[in-house]
């Protein structure tokens, strides 16, 4: 009997590839996010500002990435650049473990190693949205997207148990060196691909200045101002927002507000690895269901009701711990089946020779919003209290839900056709 199913895009030997390779590499990655920040801290002594920084720079590149590469990306073949993505990522994580044993490492090698590894990711995020089409056709994107979004949450409930394990058993360098490895592997997969792209034909020689203003008006105009990608655009810069308070402050409200222990906040927050498998799971039944429109509105406005659980469960008494591993379960769960449905629709209903710049839009956009959000939560929750920054980042969370309440939506009935 076959480890995996024969049918669909398991039987698609190219699909496999591209699977296996960010399967491998999404598990590397979380042993690296839990690593980094040890060797910070451990080795370094670095204090919480450190440790800031050292988180910060490992999403800020994403901005910088998403308004330089979007055209780039569309310009070029996408396959080239994920294994240049990989490789550069292998040699940045590898630096470390070398650097170590050297006895030169340093804080500030840390934060360059954040940082171009940051950038590394993000382009490679880009190149892998926009490549995905070519690779499987538009008409299964959304079972390509559940796939890969059902991998990723896997790793995201087994890297930071093993990263865990590794770190104390072999020590963190040890650790980075096998992340190395599975970008090495990823790579490798990446090189057997052979499904052939078609590039869209060149627009002729302008400046670099010209290209870029041109590559940021083509990503705005095909994604903010489409009649469905546009609203989608709004309502994820509005989660985001909202979002960055639990991201700010989440950790705070259990381990001082709720007097949780770090333990029971570690499994609670892993529950949402397995709500997201089931969210990559359900995406493409509830669209049967109810259309891809509705079920757009209708995962969205269910994850960011989740939410109401996290301050509700001040109050709950004994049901405080259900009622968080409730919320990880349903909220993680709806807001992955909205991202695997917003995804397939942008990859469905735009060019595939403009997916890049859009991708690109997108990632700009979170890329700001979020730590625009973190920084209001601060300044909120010194002001209010930690709860009702929590209940201010619940009812404002609500609004993006409600963006999505347009006619080209609710009629958007069907965009796959069926496996």
């Amino acid at each position: 009997m076959p480890l995996l199913p024969t049918t669909g895009l398991w039987a698609n030997p190219d699909f496999m590839r591209l699977w296996a390779a960010q399967a491998v590499s999404a598990l590397g990655s979380r042993l690296t996010r839990t690593a980094l920040p040890v060797i910070a801290i451990l080795t370094l002594g670095a204090g919480p500002e450190g440790v800031a920084w050292l988180a910060a720079l490992g999403v800020a590149p994403a901005v910088v990435v998403g308004l330089l590469a979007g055209g780039f990306v569309d310009r070029n073949h996408k396959r080239p650049l994920l294994i240049a993505a990989d490789l550069a990522r292998a040699a940045l994580v590898l630096s470390v473990p070398v650097a170590a044993w050297m006895g030169g490492l340093t804080l500030e090698h840390l934060y360059v190693v954040a940082a171009l590894a940051g950038a590394a990711t993000a382009l490679f995020q880009m190149a892998d949205n926009a490549y995905l089409p070519a690779l499987v056709g538009k008409d299964r994107l959304v079972e390509a997207n559940s796939k890969i979004e059902a991998t990723d949450a896997t790793a995201e409930i087994a890297g930071p148990a093993l990263a865990g394990i590794l770190i104390r058993t072999v020590t963190a360098p040890v650790t980075m060196v096998l992340d190395a490895l599975s970008y090495l592997w990823s790579a490798a997969l990446l090189a057997r691909i052979r499904t052939r792209e078609a590039l869209a034909p060149p627009s002729g020689a302008v400046g670099a200045v010209a290209r870029l203003v041109d590559d940021l008006r083509v990503g705005m105009g095909h994604g903010a101002r489409h009649p469905v990608i546009g609203p989608i655009f709004a309502a994820v810069g509005l989660q985001a927002f909202f979002g960055g308070f639990f991201f700010a402050l989440y950790m705070l409200y259990t381990l001082r507000t709720l007097a949780l222990d770090e333990a029971t906040v570690g499994i609670i927050i892993g529950v949402g690895g397995v709500g997201a498998i089931l969210g990559s799971l359900i995406a493409r039944p509830i669209a049967a269901a109810l259309g891809t429109g509705p079920a757009l509105v209708v995962t969205l406005a269910l994850g960011q009701a989740a939410s109401l659980l996290i301050p509700a469960a001040a109050q709950a008494g004994p049901l405080m711990i259900p009622l968080l591993v409730l919320h990880q379960l349903l909220g993680d769960g709806m807001l992955v089946a909205f991202i695997v449905l917003a995804v397939s629709l942008r990859q469905t209903l735009l060019p595939t020779e403009v997916l890049g710049r859009v991708n690109a839009t997108f990632q700009v956009l979170t890329g700001v919003m979020l730590p625009l959000g973190t920084v209001a939560a601060g300044l909120f929750a010194d002001r209010l209290g930690v709860e009702a920054a929590i209940w201010l980042g619940v009812i404002g969370g609500l609004l993006a839900p409600l963006v999505l309440l347009r006619p080209a939506i609710l009629r958007l009935r069907k965009v796959e056709v069926p496996a």
